[in-house]
């Protein structure tokens, strides 16, 4: 993996404020929308939503920075009471808010690999993607266990263990999303 920087697929469009501010509310809309695509589980307060594939999608091609402006976005407007997070919640009160946190991080993590062209070969973005559902792992989990009194034993097979196949293939489909793109892009330039 290359430790230059080098631009993200929105860096390609042209550059002005309005497009960043564009970028930033658009990665925030993909989120929330993909939040509301949900299966409840009924063992977990977690529940199974496409969330994690945007987030993905959303660091990696919009950078590190506009994707922690845009998932930041999100988290504030969770936070005070906009039903953007899965199943059309809010608030900080749930279980499964710190994966929302969690997310901030995996934007900025995939944004900063793609910044380095990780983005650009299949075992490097999948890597990537990895990483990031990792991520979002760490932070969740831990609120997970903190709010439900969970060990971590507990807070693993509630908070990671059913989402792994899942999470698996979606850092499959933003791997093969992405690489498209990047094609597309490469054929046309």
């Amino acid at each position: 993996m290359s430790t230059a920087t080098v631009p993200v697929l929105t860096d390609l469009l042209p550059a002005s404020r309005v497009k960043d501010a564009a970028l930033v509310m658009g990665g925030t809309a993909l989120v929330a929308l993909a939040s509301q695509i949900v299966i409840p589980l009924g063992f977990t307060p977690v529940p199974l939503s496409l969330a994690t594939l945007a987030v993905l999608l959303v660091g990696s091609a919009l950078g590190p920075l506009r994707g922690a402006l845009s998932l930041g976005l999100y988290l504030a407007l969770g936070t005070v009471g906009v039903p953007v997070f899965a199943g059309f919640s809010s608030g900080t009160a749930s279980a499964s808010f710190g994966y929302v946190i969690g997310y901030l991080v995996a934007a900025v993590a995939v944004g900063a690999l793609a910044r380095r062209a990780a983005d650009r070969r299949v075992l490097s973005t999948f890597a990537a993607a990895v990483v990031g559902s990792g991520l979002i792992y760490a932070v969740g989990v831990p609120w997970l266990m903190i709010s439900l009194g969970l060990g971590l034993s507990e807070g693993l097979v509630l908070g990671v263990v059913p989402f792994l196949v899942g999470d698996a293939l979606k850092a499959l489909a933003a791997s093969a999303l992405l690489l498209a793109t990047w094609k597309v892009i490469g054929t046309r330039r």
